[in-house]
């Protein structure tokens, strides 16, 4: 049921979101405790502030109390992904190309599945990830179908 309010609620921002020159990240409905949140993260070439959050938050409560795709009571939240950005689509990740990343994948590749580092190459089809373990320099190459999950890193 999730993805397809999601799915919906992607169509309706979409606009809203390009029309004030930012990008859609992601959309998340989720349940805490006995509320739900639908949680929309936008971001733009210099960040965005509670202007950017406000403005789309205010368009977007309307086209949503006009279409009503979510049945039960919920609260809306137009936010910053913030600096662990998840990188959703192969253009994230390109764009992410010498930032440190954080990857998680669904099978292990070198008898790992997470892996922390800095990102230095993107074909399409396989992300390089420079990582280093204590005194050790290595690189590793993960196919980009194994990717379960990715975001930026903050990485100390």
């Amino acid at each position: 049921m999730s993805s397809a309010i999601t799915d919906k609620v992607e169509k309706l921002a979409e606009p809203i979101v390009s029309e004030a020159g930012l990008e859609l990240v992601d959309i998340e409905f989720v349940k805490e405790g006995k509320n739900w949140f639908l949680r929309v993260f936008i971001d733009g070439p210099e960040g965005v502030d509670l202007d950017h959050c406000s403005t789309v938050s205010e368009r977007l409560s309307e086209k949503l109390d006009q279409s009503d795709p979510i049945e039960q009571a919920y609260y809306l939240e137009v936010s910053s992904p913030g600096a662990e950005r998840p990188l959703k689509k192969a253009e994230d990740i390109t764009k992410a190309i010498g930032k440190n990343v954080h990857v998680a994948t669904y099978a292990p590749i070198e008898d790992e599945k997470v892996f922390e580092g800095k990102l230095i190459g993107f074909d399409g089809e396989t992300l390089t990830v420079e990582q280093k373990i204590k005194t050790r320099v290595s690189q590793v190459e993960i196919p980009y179908d194994k990717v379960s999950k990715a975001r930026l890193a903050v990485i100390f």
